[in-house]
């Protein structure tokens, strides 16, 4: 059930994602900073306020998230989202030969399965992390989910595989017609920076399981 509750819950939990307050994701969106401040979501009256439809779409818009996945942070991972399985690997492996195609699209059978909400994406997939490479963001044992059909834009969180096999879940800060600038997570971690032609594929990770 749709509740005033549920949309104030999923929107503090987008600005959660990309590290941002509320005020940080009104800002990022181009809204009033104050426009998702807790203040402003009882009236003084206590009539429960909600958010504009035209400031939910601004925050998909900046954020790039789909609707789909709105509603996925609105239910917190549960509820009355259709459910489907997607295919589950290791990091370690993802660098293998034979699990991807060119454009990053898994191919084959016999991966292990997890369930997860359906985004939509038919070649969506899983990926465990491995390690603390990537602390604070994601913890060893993390799901992430990828979407290679999701379009990518600057701030995105994304997973990266080079053509020398290196596979890497990172901040896409800069891409360029010749260049790709990749922000480590864990700042112990220095960050990459590539040629465009060395990079084989990049998706973007849509939701993480922690």
């Amino acid at each position: 059930m749709l509740s005033h509750a549920h949309i104030w819950a999923a929107i503090d939990r987008l600005a959660k994602r990309y590290q941002l307050s509320p005020s940080g994701l009104a800002r990022r969106a181009g809204l009033d900073p104050t426009t998702f401040n807790k203040s402003k979501r009882i009236a003084p009256d206590g009539r429960r306020r909600w958010p504009s439809t035209e400031s939910l779409a601004k925050i998909l818009e900046a954020t790039n998230a789909s609707f789909d996945e709105f509603l996925i942070l609105m239910n917190n991972g549960e509820g009355s989202l259709p459910q489907r399985r997607v295919p589950l690997i290791g990091f370690a492996q993802a660098g293998g030969g034979g699990f991807f195609d060119d454009g990053g699209f898994p191919l084959g059978g016999g991966w292990e399965e997890v369930d997860f909400p359906d985004i939509r994406d038919e070649n969506a997939y899983a990926l465990e992390i491995a390690g603390d490479s990537m602390l604070p963001v994601y913890r060893d044992g993390d799901t992430i989910i990828v979407s290679p059909a999701a379009g990518i834009r600057r701030g995105d969180r994304v997973v990266t595989k080079t053509r020398s096999g290196e596979v890497m879940a990172k901040l896409l800060a800069r891409k360029t017609a010749t260049s790709v600038t990749l922000v480590s997570f864990n700042p112990e971690h220095e960050d990459r920076h590539f040629n465009l032609e060395d990079i084989e594929w990049m998706a973007r990770i849509v939701w993480a399981s922690q």
